[in-house]
Order: structure tokens, then sequence, then C-alpha cells
């Protein structure tokens, strides 16, 4: 310590500061962007994104900042003795709040397009580098949380369940709000709520061979499809598949008659009430967007077809079982599909599964059970008793579930 000189000691903090301002202004430029994004129209042209993980970047402005606070406090201790990791403590807070905070943040706003453009060029490679180091950490994060989430309780199997006590009932239905009805509920229900999951959207990959992507158009029956390259986040347009449906019989259709029956997407935030994105869809003549969170992942898509429905499903019969997800059985019980949407099992049997989490059945119990069952597994949820038939391709795609208020009665052969 005491043969390393002063000042090249000074430049590497100097330089710590200036990466971690760097990375400040990067994930700042990236969410103003976000917003920008969001509130698109089809005319404007296409924002730019992170080209990494953005847990890459929070893992390496961290880092920078807790050496610069090391290297300065030594350089600050051989200095000024027992008084240096005061100064250490004043310099170095002093530097990082107008270097690495408010200088970033206001050039971030001005310059967006600019900074993530050099971050996209200059830390691409390397934040991908350290993304492994970046995701065990996030992924201990998530371990910690854990304990903090509500849990389901797993029970055994048994044929005669003894039903839930009132007092059990009543207290969990208090719990519950009652549901709204007609277009009042619009202002209560945000676009997470009824979201077709990412998972469950059908797109067109772009990176498919074009005789898959004519086979997809041809058995699919949406009229607006995502266009994107390998992953739904990197969607590119919408596809408007009426356009093209006369080249589909003979096989004729080719990427430039695809690309020019499409027009740029539509983002929305995923806290957008109902009743404002109604209007929304109306103002920017849309029927369909893709639904993001704050980070600018998308979470799936809502269509305009969707919002009138928790409009009219109003005036229809209140514990209507028509939906294809739900299959009756002799017992009185219910199989019901693993993707079948929380909220619509909820509006089609009266039934108050918890809809503030995961929004199909499938997520519903791989949350409660935090793994996915490789057997049949009985578990309780509120008042609802599930068994998981069957799992495929690393989901539940089956489940036998009926309300514990009363033991459903043996089939009789």
């Amino acid at each position: 310590m005491d043969d390393l000189p002063i000042g090249p000691m000074l430049a590497v903090i100097a330089l710590l500061i200036l990466w971690s301002g760097l990375f400040t202004a990067i994930e700042v430029a990236q969410q103003h962007l976000l917003a920008q994004r969001v509130a698109s129209r089809s005319r404007d042209k296409p924002v730019a994104k992170l080209s990494f993980a953005l847990n890459s970047l929070i893992f390496c402005n961290t880092l920078c900042r807790v050496l610069a606070i090391i290297i300065s406090t030594l350089l600050a201790i051989f200095t000024f003795a027992e008084n240096g990791p005061w100064a250490a403590c004043l310099g170095v807070c002093l530097l990082l709040l107008v270097f690495a905070e408010y200088l970033p943040r206001n050039l971030a706003v001005r310059y967006p397009d600019a900074i993530l453009a050099l971050g996209n060029t200059l830390l691409g490679t390397p934040l991908k580098l350290v993304y492994p180091a970046a995701w065990l950490l996030n992924a201990f994060s998530q371990l910690l949380t854990r304990p903090f989430a509500r849990k389901a309780k797993v029970v055994q199997k048994s044929e005669d369940e003894a039903p839930t006590d009132r007092h059990e009932e009543h207290e969990h239905a208090s719990t519950r709000p009652h549901p709204l009805s007609g277009i009042h509920a619009l202002d209560n229900i945000t676009v997470n709520d009824i979201l077709v999951p990412r998972s469950d959207v059908d797109g067109i990959n772009l990176d498919d061979s074009l005789e898959e992507i004519i086979e997809q158009l041809r058995s699919n029956r949406r009229t607006r499809l995502p266009v994107f390259h390998s992953d739904i986040n990197q969607v590119e347009a919408v596809l408007n598949t009426r356009q093209i449906r006369h080249l589909l019989a003979d096989a004729s259709l080719t990427l430039e008659a695809l690309q020019a029956a499409c027009h740029e997407p539509y983002f929305v935030p995923e806290s957008t009430p109902l009743q404002l994105q109604l209007l929304n869809f109306h103002k920017q003549q849309r029927r369909l967007g893709m639904v993001v969170d704050e980070y600018g992942e998308v979470l799936g898509i809502v269509t305009l077809e969707d919002i009138l429905e928790e409009i009219v499903g109003e005036f229809e019969s209140e514990h209507s079982l028509d939906n294809p997800h739900i299959h009756p059985q002799a017992d009185g019980r219910l199989m019901i599909d693993g993707a079948a949407s929380i909220r619509d099992l909820n509006k089609s049997l009266g039934w108050h599964l918890p809809s503030d989490g995961p929004k199909t059945l499938n997520g519903l119990v791989t949350e409660a059970l935090e793994t996915i069952p490789d057997c049949a597994v009985c578990l309780k949820i509120g008042r609802y008793r599930l068994e998981i038939l069957e799992t495929e391709d690393n989901r539940v795609s089956r489940v036998l579930i009926w309300h514990t208020s009363s033991a459903p009665a043996l089939a009789k052969n």
C-alpha cells in the first residue's frame, strides 16, 4: 500500500464513478424510452431496447460503487490516518450522488436514444458474460422472499373429505370483495387481470421457415397475431391475417407480402384500468395491445374483445358452465385444463379462487406447491380442493377440483 502511487488510485476511483454513472443513465434511459414506447402511435418509429438483461446492469452498477467506496476508504486511511474513513465516506457519497445519480439521470431523460445505443455498443457483450452471476444473486433474493409468499395447504388424497366449517367459509368470503358489475367495475380492473399470458399467445416467429408460417396461418383462426423474432419480447409488428388469407390456399405467401400486412405494435402498461384502455383502443384505432411491465417485458396481450366481454358477460347467466376448459364429472367434481384463466373460472362458477397472483390454474398450482408435481398431489386452496391429474411439458395440464362445502359424491357404477 505504501508503494502504490496516489494518482493511479484516484484515476481508478474516477473511472468506477463514471462507469456507475453510465449504468445509471442506461437504466433511466431504458425506462424513459419504455414510457414513450407505451404511448407511441402506429406512425412512430420503434424505440431502442436493451440488448442485455437488466439484472446484469444492476449487478455491475452496485459492484462499481462498492469498489469505489473500498478503494477511496483505503486511500483516505493511508492519507489522513484515523480521520480517513470519515473523509472517504463524505467525499465518495457526494461524488456518487452528483456524477452517478443526478447528472446521469438528467442526461438520460434528455438523450435516451443516444445513451441506450452507447450502452448496447459498449456493454452488450460484457454484461452478457456477467449474467450468470447476476441471475444467481437474483434467484437467491427470490428464494429469500418465499417465506413471505402465501402458501396453500398440501393434503393427502382422500375419498371422504369433511366439509369446511361455516366459520372458515365466512372468514374467507369476507376477505374477498364482492364482484362489481357492469362498466363501473372497469375502473377496478386492470389489463393485467384479463390479459392472455404470453405462454398462451399465438404469434408468428419470423425465424421459422416460410412453409411453417403458412401452415400455422392456415390452422389459426385469429385475425391479429404478433410477429416477432425468436421470442415474443422481440415483437416487431402485428399481422392482420385477413389481408393475406387469399395467399394461403396456393402457398403463394412471401415474406414481403406478410410484412406488408403488418403494422406497428401497440404497447399497453399492465396497470392500465380497463375503462381507460377501452378509450385508448378507440383513440388509437386499435384492437390488440401488447401488455408490458415496468421493464418493457411482454406479459401477454389484451384485445378490445376481452374488454367488451367484461361488460357483456355481466348480462349473461351468472354461473354459466359454457367454458371449454371446464369438464363436469359424474360425481359432481370438475376436471379443468391447467391453461384455464382463474378469472374466467371465478366468473363461470361463481368461485373465489385467488386471482391477485398467477393468472392461470397451472400458475396457481405451481406457485402453491413451489414445484411442478410429477405425481398425483392433492392440495387445498381456501375452500377448494385440487387434485393434479396430469402434467405435460413442465406444466400442469389437467386438474380435478371441487368445493369443500360438501364432499364429492362418488360416481355410481
